[in-house]
């Protein structure tokens, strides 16, 4: 108050009384009497502001003693009495203060020398952290907003349980749009009469309508084999805790009467947007019949996706109509190309190399230059003993070319064919799906999350046995002017023999007439030993890890090679092939470190352990007997764990069901 008293008087009367002393001065020189009178005059309205200033400072000088005293009482009630938690700790977090709402809040006269972790276990995270500020935690029922004030040591506590009803009541209300697929429809339907097709069409009506009147969905059947349903993000999650049994119910009441049907669900959810949901729906409903069907997929506006169902082997649906259409297709595409590269994955195996010779020899028939992109230091085992045979027994190695060749190679007008694989990050070289305006994706892989984008051919047959086997099909569609040659029929033959594991795993009726195609055009069974003969020192190595196989749950084997030598990729999946075999297993996985750093799991299974799933958990994918992953770990040990855990999820999931 004093400053305020002494800057209001000290600079505009004391400015205003120096002016008025040089004025009178100068009016006293110049008139004695003039002078005289404007002295008084001046003295007088001297004497007036000062007052005038008096009084305006003792207002102020109240106001603002009013305002502080105000200022202190409402600080002091919004400090004990809001409805607002605030607690201080020391170094140690222990509470030296907390207000009286949170002495209420728990019901004790005083929280002091208290831990501040008996509020909640869930401050353990918010204190440690050195970027979360803040966090929801629960007490006593009602949920609280804790914001962190580390440099103070100051915890606020804001209850937002009402708040957090209605965001839970708005997502659950949230509209969702799932479109509901027989699978085998058309196939199972074909040959019945009139009076046996409505049947089936009754049965299975019956069956999603009670379901979906069960559970709360409008369904309505808009078209022989498919349905559209909306429900809510509530009526969602109560059908995911089921693991949505519907599927189970379509394939064992069908079973009852003699009709293999199942179902395939694709949902859409996360989006206001109706328009954008059943986009969602029927992107995810795509996504689950390039897995095999049989399942469902929950895709969300933000391009996450959960899988749910898949336990069972898919049934082959394919047609030769299917299959012309696209051996046609690709025909055409290539005739289009000036040129065609054909790429497979990194690591090559038989599948991936011999469906390459296959597309090539399309190409070959249709009298555009063709090549096969292969990264020639990761070749080994029988991939190298093939390319040693076309070298010395064919005209066509110089038709294989390496990813920087094939740079330099390529045009605006090429094409190019991605072999039994369809993730980006498995090509053998990226860099060649960015050039290429014109991509045909050719694989037998269940369709996983991660897809090659702007593709102008699909064909993806999740129950073929191998890429091999689908090439084969689209050459026996292609003109006979130019057949394949014996070692291009073997290179065929190699790729199906060795997805099928000598034809006992994931073959159909279509796997064996496609090997007689190739035994037609001369493959050769001998060489095809010859190729996939495998070295001494393979053996004993497979065999050490073997030596530590142990079973974790009843019938699931792991085992795992030195936690300080990398092993081929080749020799992990032949490895966990071998343990398939062994009695009481029914499932294999083997953990090992890859040369590329990473720690590679192959999973093998005779179908009663879904192992694609299991392997999708980890970031990997494949087929529900034959999968494998890549991840980043520190050691075998930690692999293990996260591998273990994988497979509890998945085993709890199977057993809910």
């Amino acid at each position: 108050m004093d400053t305020y008293r002494k800057r209001s008087i000290r600079h505009p009367l004391l400015y205003l009384s120096i002016v008025g002393l040089i004025a009178a001065v100068l009016i006293f020189i110049w008139n004695m009497w003039f002078g005289i009178a404007y002295t008084l005059v001046f003295m007088i309205v001297l004497l007036y502001a000062w007052k005038v200033e008096n009084i305006t400072y003792l207002e102020v000088e109240k106001y603002i003693e009013s305002l502080s005293f105000r200022m202190k009482k409402v600080g002091e009630e919004a400090l004990l009495e809001m409805p607002i938690g605030i607690v201080l700790v020391n170094d140690k977090f222990l509470i030296e203060w907390a207000n009286p709402y949170m002495s209420q809040l728990l019901d004790v006269e005083t929280l002091i020398g208290e831990e501040l972790f008996i509020l909640s276990d869930d401050l353990h995270g918010l204190t440690k952290s050195e970027e979360k500020k803040e966090i929801i935690v629960s007490i006593r029922e009602h949920k609280y907003r804790v914001v962190y004030k580390q440099e103070e040591k100051l915890l606020y506590f804001f209850d937002v349980t009402e708040r957090l009803k209605i965001e839970s009541k708005y997502y659950a209300d949230r509209s969702v749009i799932a479109i509901l697929f027989i699978d085998n429809y058309d196939e199972i339907t074909q040959g019945m009469d009139d009076q046996s097709r409505s049947l089936t069409n009754t049965t299975v009506t019956s069956i999603i309508n009670n379901w979906a009147f069960e559970h709360g969905i409008y369904a309505k059947r808009i078209n022989s084999d498919r349905f559209l349903a909306i429900l809510n993000e509530a009526i969602l999650h109560d059908l995911e805790k089921k693991k949505f049994s519907i599927l189970d119910d379509i394939r064992e009441k069908t079973a009852q009467k003699n009709l293999s049907l199942t179902l395939s669900i694709g949902v859409g959810i996360g989006s206001s947007s109706l328009i954008k949901l059943g986009e969602l729906a029927q992107s995810s409903l795509d996504l689950v019949l390039g897995r095999g069907g049989d399942q469902v997929a929950i895709k969300q506006a933000d391009g996450k996706i959960k899988f749910y169902g898949g336990k069972t082997n898919p049934v082959e649906k394919r047609t030769r109509v299917r299959a012309r259409v696209i051996s046609h297709a690709l025909q055409d595409l290539m005739q289009d190309s000036d040129q065609v590269f054909i790429m497979g994955h990194k690591n090559p195996d038989m599948d991936s190399i011999g469906s390459g010779i296959g597309v090539r020899k399309m190409a070959v028939m249709n009298d555009v230059k063709s090549y096969v992109v292969i990264n020639f230091d990761e070749l080994n085992g029988s991939v190298s003993r093939l390319m040693d045979e076309i070298e010395n027994h064919s005209d066509f190695y110089e038709n294989f070319l390496s990813p920087d060749e094939a740079l330099s190679e390529m045009t605006d007008k090429s094409l190019l064919v991605i072999l039994d694989t369809h993730k980006p990050s498995l090509v053998v070289d990226e860099r060649l799906l960015k050039r290429f305006e014109k991509v045909v994706v050719i694989d037998h892989h269940r369709r996983g999350e991660d897809f090659i984008p702007n593709t102008t051919l699909v064909y993806m047959e999740p129950y073929a046995s191998s890429t091999a086997e689908l090439v084969t099909e689209l050459l026996e569609y292609q003109q006979e002017a130019d057949s394949i040659t014996k070692l291009e029929a073997t290179a065929l033959l190699s790729g199906i023999i060795v997805d099928t594991k000598s034809f006992t795993l994931r073959t159909g009726s279509r796997t064996f007439e496609a090997a007689s195609y190739l035994r037609k055009h001369g493959a050769d069974t001998i060489l095809v030993q010859r190729l996939l003969k495998e070295d001494i020192s393979t053996y004993i190595e497979r065999s050490k890890i073997i030596q530590t196989v142990e079973f974790i749950y009843p019938g699931i084997a792991v085992a795992n090679g030195k936690e300080n030598q990398s092993y081929d990729s080749v020799l992990i999946a032949q490895t966990a092939d071998t343990l398939l075999t062994m009695k009481d297993v029914t499932a294999s996985f083997v953990i090992a470190h890859r040369p590329d750093g990473l720690v590679g799991i192959s999973a093998r299974s005779l179908g009663e352990i879904n192992v694609q799933l299991v392997m999708e958990n980890l970031g990997g994918g494949g087929h529900l007997t034959n999968a494998a992953c890549q991840i980043e770990a520190e050691s075998i040990e930690e692999t293990k764990r996260l591998l273990q855990n994988a497979i509890f999820e998945t085993l709890e999931g199977r057993n809910e069901e």
